[in-house]
């Protein structure tokens, strides 16, 4: 597994080249409950993409983890402090910036790796890797391996099908995994299950977190959570960027 930010731009001139893929972990600075850090989607992204490239490198398949993207679009956690917000066009805008600074140094294969799943936040990704469909002399290809479309959601466990995941077993348990001591244990044991069923609030109007029913910023069951299972869900984080790849781009398997 290599990380872009601890090159030298010596070494990162050896590393970029047409076969490289580069992976963007994407998250968001934005409050998970009283148990979890505000960095928690970054935490989970770069957990994905460093167990994605590992598993790429095994392959045979020469990859790069690039330093994340702190910030999203958060207006669901409105009325709790901590949360940063990008505008969608601004959002839109660095996404383009990193994809066309790569394309300038010879990249040509581009993954999002994002934990953030406002909807906002998914529309802007697919938008973007839409707009870069395909390799040519002069663009890259984007490749957005999205974790809400449903054949990735179903492997994720119920909870994260079922939408109440936001700060709850899903995300706890992949913290407890990747960075143990960034959880608040004594206030995760503390907390109840919490159903809101948050893609229907969403449906039916709901805008924020408070709107929807989480009155601590958390919903689904951070108390049931566990590092081994955060590592079976990091894995199949991981398989989902892997099988974009090979989807994508199965020449880099032969």
């Amino acid at each position: 597994m290599t990380d872009l930010a601890k090159q030298t731009w010596p070494e990162a001139r050896e590393l970029f080249d047409a076969e490289l893929v580069a992976i963007l972990p994407i998250g968001a600075t934005e409050p998970h409950g009283p148990h979890l850090p505000l960095d928690t989607d970054v935490t989970i992204a770069l957990a994905q993409a460093r167990a994605a490239s590992e598993v790429l490198e095994a392959e045979g398949v020469h990859a790069l983890v690039l330093p994340p993207l702190a910030y999203g679009l958060t207006h669901f956690t409105d009325g709790f402090e901590g949360r940063i917000s990008l505008r969608p066009g601004t959002l839109w805008a660095i996404l383009e910036d990193v994809v066309e600074s790569l394309e300038d140094q010879g990249v040509k294969r581009v993954v999002f790796a994002n934990a953030h799943l406002e909807p906002g936040h998914i529309k802007v990704l697919r938008g973007v890797a839409l707009d870069y469909p395909e390799i040519t002399k002069t663009h890259a290809q984007v490749v957005f391996a999205d974790n809400t479309r449903r054949k990735w959601a179903a492997t994720l466990g119920a909870e994260f099908k079922s939408g109440d995941c936001h700060a709850g077993r899903y995300e706890t348990s992949i913290v407890l995994a990747s960075d143990p001591d960034a959880v608040r244990e004594e206030r995760r044991h503390k907390l109840a299950p919490l159903s809101i069923d948050l893609i229907a609030k969403m449906h039916a109007g709901a805008k924020t977190f408070l709107e929807a029913g989480a009155k601590d910023a958390y919903c689904g069951d951070p108390a049931a959570a566990s590092a081994e299972e955060g590592s079976v869900l990091i894995e199949a984080l991981a398989h989902m960027v892997v099988e974009s790849v090979r989807e994508a781009w199965p020449e880099l398997f032969a």
